[in-house]
């Protein structure tokens, strides 16, 4: 078993504040949308999503499964607390002073609280698939083609998390039909699979980045 160095800490950290980051950014800001291919249209949650999958096959790649594992847990804990977070400040009182804000703030936050509810339950299935399917790929791979095991981890990992999270943020909201969700389904799908190839680069750099002089040993499996 590895023995981590202070510098490893303080790198997993900053990896750590990264990805918290990206979540909390797909979270509060993905109510957005934008046009897409075909009358489709994309979550701008997407410009930070593949950062999520890529960081923990990075973190996996360089400090184990067990490390991997811990970022997620992490993302699990911090979208519950957001979301307690939001929950109680929408019940809070307005001041006087404020009350201009009302409306905006429920109903950009009220929808913020729908997307944590359906991002925890696409994020727990998504992750935990995605961080799974690469260490099995890995003992059946090997340790060399970490972009071949990234990217088919991701694959699946992607249509997880967009099915689940567009199902559970949009039924019943009126807002789109069943064949729009299923055209959205499958934009999100191909984008954040499209966007995981491109970043691929980053995230050897980042594997590159991590390892460095340190302790953190190629194809640990812990």
């Amino acid at each position: 078993m590895q023995t981590l160095t202070e510098r490893d800490y303080k790198k997993i950290l900053i990896c750590l504040t990264l990805y918290v980051t990206s979540l909390f950014a797909a979270n509060s800001l993905g109510v957005k949308t934008m046009p897409f291919l075909f009358g489709t249209h994309l979550s701008v949650s997407i410009l930070s999503f593949p950062v999520i999958f890529i960081m923990t096959d990075v973190i996996g790649e360089v400090y184990g499964k067990k490390m991997a594992k811990n970022f997620v847990v992490a993302g699990i804990i911090s979208i519950i607390l957001f979301l307690c977070y939001s929950f109680v400040s929408g019940l809070a009182p307005w001041a006087t002073n404020s009350s201009w804000a009302k409306d905006s703030f429920d109903t950009i936050f009220g929808v913020t609280a729908r997307f944590s509810i359906a991002s925890i339950a696409a994020f727990v299935i998504a992750e935990y698939q995605d961080v799974f399917s690469f260490f099995f790929l890995k003992k059946k791979i090997g340790e060399k083609k970490f972009w071949l095991r990234s990217n088919l981890s991701n694959i699946w990992s992607q249509f997880f998390d967009s099915a689940i999270f567009i199902l559970i943020a949009f039924v019943g909201t009126g807002r789109y039909g069943w064949h729009d969700m299923l055209l959205m389904i499958l934009a999100w799908w191909m984008y954040k699979v499209f966007m995981g190839f491109l970043f691929t680069p980053l995230s050897y750099l980042g594997i590159k980045l991590l390892r460095g002089n340190s302790n953190a040993s190629q194809g640990n499996k812990n």
